[in-house]
């Protein structure tokens, strides 16, 4: 990376910049995320092979994914932090070059110890890359901060839905070092990244270096809310993504051990799980813009309660479509706790990034490997039973507190 650059340019210039939202910049970073998820996604895509490949137990399996999200998640929060201090235009090329090298090594990895290390290097490549894309999709947001991170979030989650397809379309047939192809994709995403981070350094880290650091906006609500608001929301992050780790890491043995189901076929299926995950993201952001981002916390979380819990109980078709509106449901989530959260501390966009992508990437790393194990002990079945319980933890949303108020009344009375 680069040497610090200087972060601070004039509030006129700023609020000019605020006006228009950059759908191109938008654009750019969602498709960089679009490359970056799908890319990630083959790791899990890839289980059934590796699994007979290295001969793993569950509990390997899930170390695999352990691995790789607690190196994302433990590095993203310090990232974010710093990151808010000292900008670097060029950061995500970086992170996107480690991610390259990941995939390479995952390609080729010769033992099941490289495989964790190749899940390390895109660890890494994923912390960089979440808490600066973040802070990049919302300055170029114009105010639309749902909208943008939606926009942003869908391509990740629409590359995390290619991934288990074009592994059953390329990897599998032709064999693990075929993901090596891959690496075509990180490089396009280096260089897009190159660009949005040149936007970055001419538009929002132009100008001379105060001598003394403007203090951060105040929040809207007392320190002991902020605080309990935060401790709500991290709950809530662990029941999505504790249950999302079923799903991701799982799911393709769930279909294949109770249904019988052919690998490709049951990768397939994972794919339309995730497309829903990518439809429902585009839906949240902007309906948190209008109706208010608590409501739709509460609904997205506590609202597929129903669904999960008769899940293990149904046939194939019936799982499709509950599987299908979980995910298009609870992946409305995220994006309004994100930008809630950056609400109720304003001024420290990288910090809350960064926290929040962790916690999501070390839940679901803990998540995985602890429901291997129960996998292990006690069936992949008896996993979706108990996991159907979490969303209930969504009803602790009702004692966020009511932050956008005025907002929405303004917005409300412009319609």
């Amino acid at each position: 990376m680069q040497d610090d650059i200087p972060m601070n340019v004039s509030t006129t210039a700023k609020a000019a910049k605020a006006e228009t939202t950059r759908f191109k910049v938008l654009g750019a970073i969602s498709f960089s995320h679009f490359l970056n998820d799908m890319i990630q996604s083959l790791i899990i895509a890839i289980y059934p092979l590796l699994k007979g490949t290295f001969a793993l137990s569950f509990v390997q399996i899930g170390l695999i994914t352990f691995t790789y999200q607690l190196c994302a998640s433990i590095l993203q929060p310090l990232i974010g932090a710093y990151t808010d201090r000292h900008p670097h235009a060029h950061s995500l090329s970086f992170g996107m070059s480690l991610t390259l090298v990941g995939l390479l090594t995952l390609a080729y990895a010769p033992s099941y110890e490289w495989v964790l290390a190749a899940a390390a290097l895109i660890g890494c490549g994923s912390a960089i890359f979440h808490p600066e894309s973040s802070r990049i999709a919302r300055l170029a947001s114009g105010g639309r901060h749902g909208l943008a991170q939606s926009i942003f979030q869908v391509g990740g989650n629409t590359g995390s839905a290619t991934g288990p397809l074009l592994a059953a379309l390329i990897i599998m047939p032709r064999g693990r070092s075929s993901i090596a192809w891959f690496g075509i994709a990180a490089l396009i995403a280096v260089s897009i990244l190159w660009n949005v981070g040149a936007w970055y350094q001419r538009q929002h880290l132009s100008g001379p270096r105060p001598a003394i650091r403007r203090a951060d906006p105040a929040s809207p609500v007392p320190r002991g809310t902020v605080i309990r608001s935060l401790a709500i929301l991290m709950l809530l992050l662990f029941s999505k993504y504790f249950y999302l780790a079923s799903i991701t890491s799982y799911y393709a043995f769930y279909l294949m051990a109770k249904f019988h189901l052919a690998m490709a076929r049951a990768q397939l299926y994972l794919f339309v799980f995730l497309f829903a995950v990518a439809l429902g993201t585009m839906l949240g952001g902007p309906i948190g813009d209008r109706i208010g981002r608590k409501r739709v916390i509460w609904a997205s979380i506590l609202g597929i309660a129903p669904f999960t819990l008769v899940l293990p109980y149904v046939g194939l078709e019936w799982t499709m479509a509950l599987s299908f509106l979980v995910g298009l449901i609870l992946s409305s989530a995220f994006s309004a706790i994100l930008v809630y959260a950056q609400e109720l501390l304003p001024g420290k966009v990288g910090t809350v990034s960064g926290l929040f992508f962790g916690l999501a990437f070390g839940i679901g790393g803990i998540g995985a490997a602890l429901l291997g194990a129960l996998a292990d002990w006690r069936g992949i079945e008896f996993v979706y039973r108990v996991c159907a319980f979490l969303p209930l933890l969504g009803a602790t949303a009702a004692f966020l507190p009511d932050i956008e108020k005025g907002r929405l009344r303004s917005r409300t009375a412009q319609i």
